[in-house]
């Protein structure tokens, strides 16, 4: 079967193809491990269980991260540079990294989040992983900075500094106003930071805290935007929820499970 031409002209011969294999095992772990967790969750019978070798929970963070591991030191070695070694540890790097970003928001808290609201920290993660890839995919690169100018000429030092410099405030400046997805797309596509940065400040981001004076026209503003783009938000949830779960309501810990209060202590005499 041959290879169509844009996949030779877009992926191939720029020696993308280990970067397009990382996107796939990425979203096909991320995909898969989501459905076994509701599996599992769900109490399915002939489904895997988690593994538990002498009563020992071993979350799939601990497997992506020795993936991410061997996989990284593979692609540094000699053979991670020739077909289809490249190709075949980057899938692999591409797992790891799913199975410890599924994971992130368990990593951060130091406790098991996985199906609390915190917990969609993880898809986030995940989303902006996946978005990363498929920008560097496409062509992006970091800062906005590239090896030729548009007349093909090399690009100076202080070109490359300046660019730096230049977008990667507008990506803190965005990351500042609450914007953090925005910011962190913004260091791979300039263009989003600058949006972010131009606009208003999500109410409580530290950029609202710090200029936006309580009770002033810029903070209502703030709040009457937050407002009318509700939906986006809601909308975010209901796919994440239909992809990865909904996360469980907060429940009462099992009586039978916390150790026995203190006696009262004794009356005076």
């Amino acid at each position: 079967m041959a290879t169509p031409d844009w996949y030779h002209r877009e992926i191939l011969d720029p020696g993308k193809q280990p970067l397009f294999c990382l996107l796939l095992g990425l979203i096909g772990a991320f995909l898969f491990i989501r459905i076994s967790v509701r599996m599992i969750r769900a109490q399915v019978s002939w489904w895997p269980q988690n593994v538990t070798p002498g009563g020992l929970h071993i979350h799939h963070v601990v497997f992506g991260a020795v993936f991410m591991i061997v996989a990284g030191v593979g692609l540094a070695s000699p053979a991670g540079h020739h077909r289809p070694w490249g190709e075949v540890l980057g899938a692999l790097f591409g797992i790891g990294t799913a199975l410890v970003l599924d994971e992130f928001a368990l990593i951060l808290h130091l406790q098991d989040v996985y199906w609390s609201e915190q917990g969609r920290l993880s898809v986030d993660t995940v989303v902006l992983g996946t978005a990363a890839c498929g920008l560097l995919l496409l062509g992006a690169t970091p800062f906005g900075v590239s090896d030729t100018a548009s007349d093909g000429a090399p690009v100076s030092d202080w070109s490359y500094v300046t660019a730096v410099l230049l977008n990667g405030a507008l990506a803190l400046v965005t990351i500042a106003k609450g914007k953090t997805f925005t910011g962190l797309l913004g260091i791979l596509v300039p263009l989003f930071a600058l949006v972010g940065a131009v606009r208003l400040a999500r109410p409580g981001s530290p950029w609202a805290r710090r200029f936006y004076r309580e009770g002033s026209r810029t903070a209502a503003r703030a709040v009457a935007r937050e407002e009318r783009e509700g939906w986006r938000r809601t909308l975010r949830i209901r796919v994440y929820d239909a992809i990865a779960g909904r996360p469980t309501d907060a429940r009462p810990s099992n009586p039978s499970s916390n150790p026995p209060s203190a006696p009262p202590p004794a009356p005076p005499q």
